[in-house]
């Protein structure tokens, strides 16, 4: 498969690790990456990462392209995808995180690549893709989204615990770290709260999860509210879930079948240890399931929580959806 990356922000750079240094990425050649950033500082914020830490190889520079692990990867610096040649390219991974106009988000199609996966939601793409929940669906669209990272750790969860005893109601709180969206110090925004500073305060804000679960599922439509606190800590989030559920249902009984259904997904993980945010960095799964912290608070509500790393693990999606799609 052959794939580039337009924009090489925290997401992009994620992907290329993985490409170069996990299974995910075998098989896979990156034709060329596009960012509006030079060259140098490219190479420098790929090669020191202040989150997963300095690259374990050396990433140079030079002429126009990114050297690393004997990879010779070209670097074009185009504010307009359509000024670079894309023919032959299977795969866009879209992750600027502008594509939410059909505009922007066809540039890819019109440089020559055979799809475009966005890295975020985007009313431009023809299907937002949760792998997992409604991968199935996935036919000949040209534009597709990969959704949003906490909906990657939500839809998978809401799916299975609707298929073991039915959901009536639920409401999902993501514990979020900051992102590049907050000032470090107090600046406008469009949101009060979200204009105060990211590292300092605990901000409660939306979710974009909320509206996004009603596309992935459309059967549970107005059943799943959510909101985020976004907290003060550079990677890896969380997902607290409480559902009203429509059978009763034991906590043992629970625990077992949740437990059986996580060893069955492909992007679902559980742990048993009292693990802490820091611990899950660098995770690849959609959501770690954390058991000491599930609750059984009456015989038909659940409270599940879980760990997602929302750089690396939505990144991981993004290689994974754009195989899928490369098919």
């Amino acid at each position: 498969m052959k794939i580039a990356i337009n924009g090489f922000g925290r997401i992009g750079r994620a992907i290329l690790r993985q490409i170069l240094t996990t299974p995910r990425g075998e098989g896979i050649e990156v034709a060329l990456i596009n960012d509006i950033a030079e060259l140098e500082m490219c190479a420098y914020l790929f090669q020191y990462d202040s989150t997963f830490g300095p690259f374990p190889h050396e990433a140079s520079h030079e002429g126009k392209a990114l050297h690393v692990l004997g990879r010779s990867i070209p670097m074009h610096h185009a504010a307009n995808l359509t000024e670079v040649d894309l023919s032959g390219v299977d795969v866009v991974l879209e992750c600027t995180g502008i594509a939410r106009t059909s505009d922007v988000a066809e540039r890819g199609l019109q440089a020559g690549a055979g799809k475009v996966l966005i890295s975020g939601p985007s009313p431009a793409a023809e299907l937002t893709l949760v792998l997992g929940v409604n991968d199935a669906e996935l036919g000949a669209e040209r534009i597709v989204s990969n959704a949003s990272c906490t909906t990657n750790g939500l839809a998978p969860l809401v799916k299975l615990v609707d298929q073991i005893a039915g959901i009536e109601s639920a409401h999902m709180t993501t514990i979020h770290c900051y992102t590049n969206s907050q000032p470090m110090v107090d600046a406008p925004r469009g949101d009060f709260a979200r204009s105060r500073a990211g590292a300092l305060s605990m901000v409660p804000t939306t979710s974009s999860a909320t509206h996004l679960i009603d596309e992935v599922l459309p059967h549970l439509k107005g059943r799943i509210s959510g909101a985020a606190v976004r907290v003060p800590t550079a990677s890896v989030s969380a997902v607290d879930l409480v559902a009203q559920l429509r059978q009763e249902i034991t906590a043992d009984g629970f625990a077992q079948a949740l437990r059986q259904g996580v060893g069955a997904s492909e992007v679902l993980g559980w742990t048993d240890l009292p693990l802490v945010s820091s611990d899950m960095r660098s995770r690849p799964e959609s959501l770690v399931i954390a058991g000491p912290e599930f609750r059984l608070c009456g015989p038909r509500q659940v409270r599940i929580f879980g760990w997602y790393d929302n750089e690396w693990g939505f990144s991981a999606r993004m290689l994974d959806v754009a195989r899928k799609m490369a098919q």
